[in-house]
């Protein structure tokens, strides 16, 4: 008889718990995992996937207005239920995907919520459950503001589920989410005022990439407001007043704050079985995603390290490979890339200016902001930015940005380049597509 019900256990469905679940059970491992919601996590059905079809659907907006400069002409109508009905039918096809590549992995999925009880006992569906191994994998939560009123704020999640669109929203934050959803809102007639309590939208992006953007979101129709914070939130008739530090009082008919997310770590029992965690609640783990408790693992959000779905993703292979493979897998997070889908959308890897500047000896940096070419026969006012940066001592380049259409696509191909180590000289000594906006990072001089 078996020592243990299962080789792992998973404590959540998400995109870094059901690649680590499904490798392990492809691997020989006895498996199981437990989802109290859908399965895919917050990326399937509260993030990327939603997120991105909203973004796709709201960008048609500016697209029929291109088109009359070609000569189309046509009377647009949008209907918010269509879309909301057509996005619950995607995330219901991939909960489908995601529970088939589970079974055909072995993999056992228990519905409901999962504590631990010791380093290899948990309570799940009801019953007590061994494991040799633990993985939690609960991703993250939404932080919600300590004012008063917090308890009317909303978060990203309402978006999705709303009825009908808002006429006025504020969203206070200045992040992914903020910016992602404020320009879907803005896209589709909403009148959108950011709240941020910084000094520049997308704190730890690249400066110019952070400006530039500022004034096109500006240029949408997007009201921004910097160094401001809501300090209180109270229901006024049908809408919302929002009291800001600087004597404004904003009404809205959508508080949404996006101000940061939260390891999901409350009720799981780590703290009465002695895991250590970090100050905001994460799991510490080491290397190979190993807890203070031996058998205790964490990956994706729930360490507090980077919140990325392919990274989430990449630490659950490493954990399969590791604990059920040969150990061949690696992550590597330098220079990961990383896009931020409003609209114009952003795209970056590698360093900042000011991190090359910190860590170079010599830096150079090549820059360009331009009319797309399609958009010299529209009516539309948009600007694209590249920007290059260059460690001067070997003309290695260490960072590549962009904002602007299909930003996102064009980065991903430039990350492998750096991942091989590209010089600014290979660069430029390869041709361009022409004409293209991935032709200027060929061709800055």
């Amino acid at each position: 008889m078996a020592e243990y019900d299962y080789d792992l256990f998973v404590v959540g469905a998400g995109s870094g718990g059901v690649r680590a679940a499904r490798v392990a059970g492809e691997l020989g491992a006895r498996v199981a995992v437990a989802e109290m919601d859908r399965l895919g996590g917050t990326c399937v059905n509260l993030g990327c996937i939603p997120k991105k079809l909203f973004v796709y659907g709201s960008h048609f907006s500016y697209d029929f207005r291109d088109a009359r400069g070609y000569g189309w002409t046509a009377k647009p109508e949008f209907d918010w239920a269509t879309l909301r009905a057509s996005k619950d039918r995607e995330i219901a096809r991939l909960n489908v995907i995601y529970a088939g590549l589970l079974e055909r992995a072995g993999v056992e999925l228990i519905k409901g919520r999962a504590r631990l009880l010791d380093p290899h006992t948990l309570e799940a569906g009801g019953k007590k459950r061994t494991a040799r191994r633990i993985l939690v994998s609960t991703g993250g939560l939404p932080i919600m503001p300590e004012i008063p009123g917090g308890e009317l704020a909303l978060t990203s999640n309402a978006v999705f589920e709303l009825v009908a669109l808002p006429q006025r929203a504020m969203v206070v934050g200045a992040g992914y989410i903020a910016l992602e959803l404020g320009s879907v809102l803005n896209a589709l007639g909403v009148e959108v005022t950011l709240v941020h309590r910084g000094e520049e939208i997308l704190r730890g992006f690249d400066k110019d990439l952070r400006c530039h953007l500022h004034a096109e979101l500006e240029l949408k129709g997007m009201r921004i407001l910097l160094k401001t914070r809501v300090t209180s939130l109270e229901k006024k008739g049908s809408s919302f007043v929002a009291r800001l530090d600087n004597g404004e009082r904003l009404e809205t008919d959508f508080p949404m704050f996006a101000i940061g997310r939260t390891p999901n770590t409350d009720g799981l029992g780590l703290d009465e079985l002695g895991v250590e965690l970090g100050p905001r609640g994460g799991i510490v783990v080491d290397e190979n995603f190993t807890s203070s408790i031996p058998s205790i693992h964490a990956v994706g959000d729930v360490i507090d390290h980077v919140q990325l779905t392919p990274v989430a993703v990449a630490e659950g292979m490493h954990f399969a490979h590791h604990f059920y493979g040969d150990g061949a897998h690696r992550i590597d997070y330098a220079a990961i890339p990383t896009a931020v889908f409003c609209q114009p959308e952003l795209a970056t890897v590698g360093l900042t200016e000011e991190e090359a500047w910190h860590r170079c000896q010599a830096v150079r940096v090549y820059k360009s902001v331009f009319t797309p070419l399609k958009l010299t026969l529209s009516e539309r006012e948009e600007h694209t930015i590249v920007k290059l940066v260059v460690d001067a001592s070997d003309d290695r380049v260490v960072g590549c940005h962009m904002a602007g259409h299909g930003a996102a696509e064009v980065v991903q191909g430039l990350a492998i380049a750096m991942k091989a180590g590209a010089t600014k000289a290979q660069f430029d000594a390869t041709i361009g597509i022409h004409p293209t906006s991935a032709e200027e990072f060929v061709t800055l001089r």
